[in-house]
């Protein structure tokens, strides 16, 4: 038996507005997040994307009396964005969770780099998350997925000894070697935990060459992609199809025809008895670790490197990292939940994604959802911010600096 074991990533973040500029530092009147910008474009994924995948997904689920399963990994932030700006969208995710054929992943609830910063963030997002999938779905994750999956053998032995059974990362040939990506893996540290790896060839022939005309293989089939499902019998136990679902129908519009590709793709696997769909929690279940994998330094599903450059690769997302972990200590010592909440969403990796300066055969990538005309831009506009938050901060501790104060001169 070979189990297609799809995996699909949902995230949108809070966006900056472009025009927070250097006068817009330290006053109470500024708001810096773009919220009319955020609701079109939540709605507009909503609408191409989300809500018409998620009705294909559910005809599926019933169309095969549950033998089509897939999983999905939601961050904090785009659950929070749902319930505020599309609660339709969040219903249609309650629907296909409830079947019982959809897995939801654990993540980091700000979609951050934090476990590069900060082990106590790292620890309090994923807390924190657990609990909002919990509240929203009824479910408890057995599965975790770190952002962009990003992946090192300490964080494969961290995730292990917090409890999970499966962690997912990025086959990437500087992982794998001359290995497979189509078996399931236990990390070298780990005793308990099976680790799968995306097979990025088929996933990314969905994801970014399905509308490539000057691709050898355009047009790409449901019947011509099983076909090469299908070519792995042999020489693999599980196929990890892991993805943004965004692909269906925003990054790959509706026209070029995703949305049938995606409902047409389950009857043609399924027409080989020895092949099924199973939740990456399932599969760990159902095969053993072939091997253990060695990984010692961090690799992503980003880009072409698929390491951290997409977001570490200058000094502009260094600089700008460093500076907002920087300000965690005193944040939390603040004891103010907004201003907790806002510098927790400054660390969503997007921020500084959109910092990147590649270009070529990624810089198209790095265009998608991103508000700003260049990498600079994003850079000055959230060094805008931060320097605001530190302002507001200070601010903060100032009022409640004089407040004791007064406390200790009249014993009140």
């Amino acid at each position: 038996m070979v189990s297609v074991c799809m995996y699909f990533q949902v995230h949108q973040p809070f966006r900056l507005r472009q025009d927070f500029d250097f006068f817009s530092i330290g006053s109470s009147s500024a708001f810096y997040e773009a919220d009319e910008a955020e609701a079109t474009i939540i709605k507009k994924v909503a609408s191409n994307c989300y809500l018409p995948a998620n009705e294909i997904l559910l005809r599926l689920i019933n169309k095969y009396s549950g033998r089509f399963r897939v999983a999905f990994s939601f961050s904090g932030v785009v659950l929070d964005l749902f319930e505020r700006f599309a609660p339709e969208v969040l219903d249609s995710f309650k629907k296909l969770v409830a079947t019982g054929c959809v897995e939801v992943l654990s993540e980091t609830y700000y979609h951050s780099l934090s476990y590069l910063y900060s082990k106590s963030e790292f620890l309090e997002e994923v807390e924190e998350h657990k609990e909002k999938i919990y509240k929203l779905f009824g479910v408890k994750p057995t599965c975790f997925r770190n952002t962009e999956l990003i992946y090192h053998d300490h964080l494969a032995k961290d995730i292990e000894q917090m409890g999970y059974k499966v962690i997912l990362a990025e086959g990437a040939t500087q992982l794998l070697g001359w290995r497979t990506p189509n078996f399931v893996y236990q990390p070298k540290p780990c005793y308990k935990l099976g680790l799968l790896l995306k097979n990025y060839k088929l996933s990314d022939d969905i994801a970014f060459r399905f509308s490539n005309k000057s691709w050898n293989d355009y047009p790409l089939t449901a019947e011509k992609y099983a076909s090469w499902i299908h070519g792995i019998a042999g020489n693999g136990e599980v196929i990890n199809l892991f993805m943004d679902y965004e692909t269906f129908g925003e990054h790959q519009k509706a026209d070029t025809g995703i949305l049938d590709f995606l409902e047409s793709l389950p009857t043609y696997i399924l027409k080989r008895r020895d092949f099924d769909f199973a939740t990456p929690s399932e599969v760990v279940d159902k095969y053993q670790p072939v091997s253990k994998i060695k990984c010692d330094k961090f690799v992503s599903w980003a880009d072409s490197e698929r390491d951290l450059s997409a977001w570490l690769g200058n000094s502009m997302q260094s600089s700008a990292s460093e500076y907002v972990y920087s300000l965690e200590a005193e944040v939390k010592a603040s004891g103010n939940k907004n201003l907790i909440y806002a510098w927790k969403k400054l660390l969503c990796s997007d921020h500084f994604y959109y910092m990147c300066t590649k270009w070529f055969n990624d810089g198209d990538v790095h265009k998608y959802f991103n508000p700003f005309t260049s990498p600079y831009d994003a850079y000055i506009c959230y060094s805008n911010v931060v320097n605001h938050l530190r302002e507001t901060l200070n601010k903060s501790i100032s009022v409640n600096t004089r407040n004791l104060d007064k406390v200790s001169e009249t014993g009140v």
